[in-house]
Order: structure tokens, then C-alpha cells, then sequence
């Protein structure tokens, strides 16, 4: 697979001051400038003005030079220009505006995370001993961005795009609603979902466990209540724990854990959901505003692409 992971995002916001505050609170560490990073990834979230919330661009990582060439020719096969200069390719998602990149670089090796002993009928692990889980301090960091979900009014042309052009696998299907994508070996790294105006839906960033879901969310909604969307609870597309929250933009960020990985396209057969099971397996009901965010006619209003 010639890409290799979502490296890192540019959100436009009206207020920047009061959307780095939020990120900070979901643990990502601000390095100046609009930046943030992640413990595992690096620099991968900047915010820059904008008149409405909007996803501005989307670097993905890809292996050589080469890759790009045959990126840039798959994209003139389906009618979308590139500029390629040295190891970076640029291009327009046509549908959202979304400005994509793909940059040569090396693939991201994640140090092992031994998961705690758990106690369970018939297997006692933990002996004497408190769980990890209600022993651990300080705030929780998000160690890499997973994916994010884009919302598009041209929904098989976006889905081409990924698919057709950058060569994304298509890893399940969401009846009517979207396309779940993969260029790593995550379930997916990209959603795309129809909807009425370009958007970002929300981006997902992974942490260790369900243990670090639940500490972070309540260390961001101790002062700030408001910032809950929907959660805890566990997707069956990726079988991922999730809690999502509200940045005071509009963007939903995702906590999450456990995602399905897949290394061999072969050994993977992806299936098409209908209804709630191509939200969540359980957990509390998502709240109308999850599905169609309270600024959609705002954005159609507006005008900006998101």
C-alpha cells in the first residue's frame, strides 16, 4: 500500500484562542503557532482563522517519490489536477475544497502498549492489586490522529476520489449514509458520508485504552459539561470504544481505542450496515445533533466550503 497513514490536519476556525483551548484540554500539546502534536505522531492538528469551521487541508503520508507519480496520474485519470514538486503532492478533493496532500515520509512505528492484567470469569490476572485503570494520574494525551469524516454532497464522486485515485480500501459500507476507507492499517482513516454542504463531521484520536476514554472525558467535562456529544460507548464498523466531544468551533473530536486493524486486504470482508448497527454496537443513543450538526444550514448559508 503506497499511502500509509492520515499524518496531519489544518481546521480553519472563527476563533482560534478559544478552540486551542479546547485542544489542549483533549490533551494535545501545543508547540506553537496554531500547532498541536501527539504523543506518537508529531505535529498533526493546526488551526488557522476562518469565517466557519471548516476542514482546510489533509496531509497523508505515502512511502517514496514514486508513489506520487502514479497518485498524480490517477488523478488526472479521473479529471482532478496535482501539482507534484519534489517528495510532496498537492491536490483539490473537488466536492469539499478540502486542499489534500501527500508527502514522502517514513512510516510511524508506535512503541508496544502492554495492556494491564484484567480479572474475568475463570482468568485472574491481577492479583492484590488495584487496576491500573483507577490508579493512573495525570492528564491523558492522545497518541495519534486515526481518522477523520467528511461530509460531501457529491458522495460517489468524493468516494472516487479516495478510492479510485489515492487507492484507499474500502473496509465497510453504511447503507445510504457513507463509506468507511482505509490507506493504513487502521479500519479506516477516512469516512465519507453524504450530506447537503461540505464538512468536516469529526476528526478521531486514538488513546490507550477505554480506561484513558473515560479519564479524559471526564477531565474535559469537569468545567465544561457542555462539550459532551455522545458516549461511552463501542462502534461495530472498527469495533472501536469511542466518546465523542464538541470543540467550540462545532467540530466533534473523537476519543478512541481498539480499533480493527488490518493488515492483509485479502483476509478482510467488508459489509454493509443498515441502521443503528452502522453507528454503534451499544452505548447510549447518539443525539440527533451527531447525525446532522446543529450548524449544517448555518454552513449551506454561509457559503465557506468546509
Amino acid at each position: 500500500m503506497a499511502l500509509h497513514r492520515l499524518d496531519s490536519i489544518v481546521l480553519g476556525v472563527p476563533d482560534v484562542a478559544a478552540v486551542a483551548d479546547f485542544y489542549r484540554d483533549f490533551g494535545l500539546l501545543d508547540v506553537g503557532d496554531g500547532y498541536f502534536a501527539t504523543l506518537d505522531g508529531g505535529r498533526q492538528l493546526r488551526l488557522v482563522p476562518a469565517p466557519s469551521r471548516r476542514l482546510v487541508s489533509a496531509v497523508f503520508a505515502v512511502d517514496d517519490a514514486d508513489d506520487l507519480c502514479r497518485a498524480s496520474k490517477a488523478l488526472a485519470g479521473i479529471g482532478v489536477s496535482s501539482t507534484v514538486d519534489d517528495e510532496r503532492l498537492t491536490t483539490v478533493e473537488p466536492t469539499t475544497s478540502v486542499s489534500i496532500e501527500l508527502i514522502a515520509m517514513p512510516r510511524l512505528i508506535q512503541a508496544r502498549f502492554d495492556a494491564a492484567p484484567v480479572n474475568a470469569p475463570g482468568r485472574i490476572d491481577r492479583v492484590n492489586a488495584r487496576a491500573a485503570g483507577v490508579t493512573a494520574s495525570g492528564p491523558v494525551r492522545p497518541r495519534r490522529l486515526g481518522h477523520i469524516v467528511l461530509g460531501s454532497p457529491d458522495f460517489e464522486r468524493c468516494r472516487s476520489f479516495f478510492v479510485d485515485a489515492l487507492g484507499f480500501k474500502v473496509s465497510d459500507v453504511v447503507r445510504d449514509v457513507g463509506v468507511f476507507l482505509r490507506c493504513s492499517t487502521d479500519h479506516h482513516n477516512v469516512l465519507v458520508q453524504r450530506a447537503p454542504v461540505p464538512f468536516i463531521h469529526h476528526s478521531s484520536w486514538q488513546v490507550d485504552d477505554v480506561d484513558a476514554i473515560g479519564r479524559g472525558a471526564m477531565g474535559l467535562l469537569e468545567e465544561h459539561p457542555e462539550r459532551h456529544v455522545w458516549g461511552l460507548g463501542r462502534h461495530y464498523a472498527g469495533s472501536n470504544f469511542f466518546w465523542y466531544f464538541r470543540d467550540p468551533a462545532g467540530n466533534f473530536a473523537e476519543y478512541h481505542s481498539d480499533m480493527d486493524h488490518i493488515p492483509e486486504d485479502a483476509l478482510w470482508t467488508p459489509e454493509t450496515l443498515e441502521g443503528a448497527k452502522g453507528l454503534f454496537e451499544w452505548g447510549p443513543p447518539p443525539p440527533p445533533s451527531f447525525i446532522d450538526p446543529d450548524d449544517l444550514a448555518e454552513l449551506m448559508i454561509s457559503g465557506h466550503p468546509s
